[in-house]
């Protein structure tokens, strides 16, 4: 009776194991759009680790198309070299267009450090039914970064965008500290170089304005912004009457830090031990749930805080409220066709 039961259980547990190989996650194939910027070079990196275990074992790249734009330096001067790197180096497919990436893959990162073609790049993307993580600046226009997420809704395909920072431990670790209380505001400070076809906060300020949003969550109403060649002060007044400050450097000593001042002390930000993985297990697990980190009301809040930043340095350091410049970008919108 022994072997018999033996025998059974035994050749029970041998039927279970393809079962249980079934049942095991599938791998994710990604694919980059915008091969530009060294963040491609980075996640790949993370992702294609052959040591990776957990999160970072669930989604590999595979493909990636190019992208560029001529006119913006930080981009036409490095393409080529990223392109060859992950082809050469990386063995990942190079795609002669978007809509051939997405027939590739899964799951899609758009990296282009171009902000103005990501709703073009997107638009496939949801159409395919391809979750997307979109890099920083998400859009070039407050209007577009509406109509990104407008389309997100209509396609039924999530997304979130987001800068690093969101996720350094001393960004993080700001939220969860007991020893502050409340959090009644904060400065953060950043470097804050501008690019002509942006607006001036979009390009690298969204660094700091994100930490900024990260600690104070969401409920800005006004901004004002006082601007010189070398530094930018943009202040926001929550609606329940905190204050929160982002100062973008772009002259002198510079770096990401800042305080914060809770109803029971005040913490000083830290960025050191900041890295791109933290991010990227955000990517991972966005791919394999389809549960967005970052809601899109707080991103588009963010944008129209660097958008009304903006409007205040054009008025002279006047306050703008961000229910304004949402207005005009959703009146510009009303005359646009949506794919």
């Amino acid at each position: 009776m022994k072997k018999l039961l033996a025998a059974f259980f035994g050749f029970t547990l041998l039927a279970l194991v393809p079962l249980a190989h079934a049942q095991e996650k599938k791998i994710l194939r990604a694919g980059l759009i915008g091969l530009d910027t060294s963040h491609v070079i980075a996640f790949t990196k993370l992702l294609n680790n052959p040591r990776n275990e957990g999160d970072l074992a669930g989604v590999r790249v595979v493909a990636g198309f190019p992208g560029g734009s001529k006119d913006i330096p930080d981009s036409a001067n490095r393409v080529d070299k990223f392109t060859a790197q992950l082809r050469d180096e990386m063995g990942i497919e190079i795609v002669a267009s978007i809509d051939e990436l997405v027939g590739k893959v899964d799951v899609v990162l758009l990296e282009s450090v171009d902000g103005r073609p990501h709703l073009q790049q997107v638009i496939p993307v949801l159409k395919a039914g391809k979750l997307v993580f979109i890099d920083k600046p998400i859009a070039g226009s407050l209007a577009d970064v509406l109509l990104i997420f407008e389309l997100s809704a209509k396609y039924k395909v999530p997304l979130f965008s987001s800068s690093s920072l969101r996720y350094y431990p001393g960004i993080t670790g700001a939220k969860k500290n007991d020893r502050l209380g409340d959090i009644l505001g904060a400065t953060v400070h950043g470097p804050c170089s501008l690019e002509k076809h942006h607006p001036d906060l979009f390009w690298y300020g969204i660094h700091g304005v994100e930490s900024l949003f990260t600690i104070m969550g969401t409920g800005c109403q006004s901004v004002v912004r006082t601007h010189t060649a070398d530094t930018d002060v943009v202040t926001g007044t929550w609606k329940d009457g905190r204050l929160g400050t982002f100062r973008g450097i772009r002259k002198g000593a510079s770096g990401y830090g800042g305080q914060v001042f809770g109803a029971k002390g005040i913490h000083t930000l830290d960025s050191k031990g900041g890295s791109y993985e933290p991010l990227v297990r955000e990517i991972v697990r966005f791919f394999q749930t389809g549960q967005a980190p970052v809601s899109a009301e707080e991103t588009i809040e963010i944008f129209a805080f660097m958008e009304a930043a903006d409007e205040s340095k054009r008025q002279g350091g006047a306050p703008v409220t961000l229910a304004g410049v949402l207005e005009k970008a959703r009146a510009e919108n009303a005359q646009r066709r949506l794919p």
